[in-house]
C-alpha cells in the first residue's frame, strides 16, 4: 500500500469512526429525497441499514485488508450490503434506486472525510480511496439486486402456473384438471405435481385432463400430455383426456400424433361420466376403502 493510500485510508476510517451518525443522518436524508420514500422504505428502517453499513464499513477498513476486496472479504460488510439490495428488490425498488443510495453514501462519507481533511491533495486521495471503496460495494449490490429479482420472477411465475392449473375434485375418486393456455415443459411438471400428489391424497382412481382451453396441440403438446398420462398410470389410476374439440382432431391427425392409447372424450361432461362408470365397477385395492 502506497504512503498516499494509506493516508486516505486513515482519513476515511476516522470519518467513519468519529462522525457515525452524522453520516447516517446525512444518508438517510439524502436517499429520503430521493426515491426511497416512495417505495415503502421508511426513515427507521433507513435508519437501521445505515447503522449497519457503515459499522461494517469502520470495521473492513480496520481489518488491514485492500480496498478491493473489503467488500467481498469481510463477511459482516458483505451481509450488510447484500441485505440492502436485495431488501429493494423485494421491495420493488428499481436498480436505479438501489445505484442512488450507494452514490448516496459516496456523498456523505466524502463531506466528513471533507471537515477532517487538511487539504486539496488530501481530500483528492481520499475521493479517490472512497470512490474504490464504494465501487465494490455498488458492484456487488447491482449483481445482489438481479439476483433477488430474478428469484422473485422465477417465484412468482411458479406461483402462477400452480394457480393456472388446478386440481378439481368432480367425483368420488375423480379428479380433474382443466388447462387453458400453452402447455410447456415448465407447466407440464407443475401439472404433474400437482395432479399426482392430488390423486395420493385423494384415493383418485381416475383423472381427467382438460384441453378444452388449450388452443393448439402440437407434437410437443402431445408430448407433454404423454408424460402426464404415464405419471399418473404409474400412480395406479386410469387417465382421460376431454376437450378435443374438431379443429384439434383434425390437427392431431394430419401430424399423425398416436393417442390411441388414452381414452379421449370431446367435452368434460362426457369424460365425468366415463370416469364415474370406471370407478362405480372398481373393486378396492388393497389398503383403499371400498366405496359406499
Amino acid at each position: 500500500m502506497s504512503t498516499t493510500e494509506a493516508v486516505a485510508r486513515e482519513y476515511v476510517a476516522d470519518a467513519l469512526r468519529t462522525e457515525a451518525d452524522a453520516i447516517a443522518d446525512r444518508w438517510v436524508h439524502l436517499q429520503m429525497r430521493q426515491s426511497a420514500h416512495r417505495n415503502g422504505t421508511g426513515e427507521a428502517e433507513l435508519r437501521e441499514e445505515a447503522d449497519a453499513l457503515i459499522r461494517a464499513l469502520s470495521l473492513g477498513l480496520d481489518s488491514g485488508v485492500p480496498v478491493e476486496h473489503v467488500v467481498s472479504g469481510r463477511r459482516e460488510l458483505h451481509r450488510a450490503v447484500t441485505e440492502l439490495s436485495l431488501r429493494r428488490a423485494r421491495g420493488g425498488m428499481s436498480p436505479t434506486d438501489t445505484s442512488l443510495a450507494v452514490l448516496a453514501l459516496k456523498e456523505a462519507l466524502l463531506e466528513a472525510v471533507q471537515r477532517r481533511s487538511g487539504d486539496d491533495g488530501e481530500l483528492f486521495g481520499s475521493a479517490l480511496f472512497v470512490n474504490r471503496l464504494l465501487d465494490s460495494a455498488g458492484a456487488l449490490s447491482f449483481e445482489t439486486y438481479v439476483e433477488g429479482r430474478e428469484e422473485i420472477i422465477r417465484r412468482q411465475s411458479r406461483q402462477l402456473l400452480e394457480v393456472s392449473t388446478p386440481v378439481v375434485r368432480l367425483w368420488r375418486h375423480v379428479l380433474a384438471v382443466p388447462l387453458i393456455g400453452t402447455l410447456d415443459t415448465a407447466r407440464t411438471q407443475v401439472v404433474m405435481e400437482n395432479l399426482l400428489q392430488a390423486i395420493q391424497e385423494h384415493e383418485a382412481l381416475v383423472a381427467i385432463i382438460d384441453i378444452t382451453g388449450v388452443p393448439t396441440v402440437d407434437t410437443a403438446v402431445a408430448q407433454h400430455l404423454m408424460q402426464t398420462v404415464n405419471a399418473v398410470r404409474l400412480m395406479g389410476a386410469d387417465c382421460l383426456i376431454s376437450g378435443i374439440r374438431p379443429p384439434i382432431a383434425q390437427t392431431i391427425a394430419q401430424l399423425g400424433i398416436d393417442l390411441s392409447t388414452i381414452p379421449t372424450r370431446a367435452t368434460l361432461a362426457d369424460a365425468l361420466s366415463a370416469a364415474v362408470e370406471l370407478t362405480s365397477g372398481a373393486v378396492a385395492r388393497p389398503g383403499r376403502p371400498a366405496d359406499r
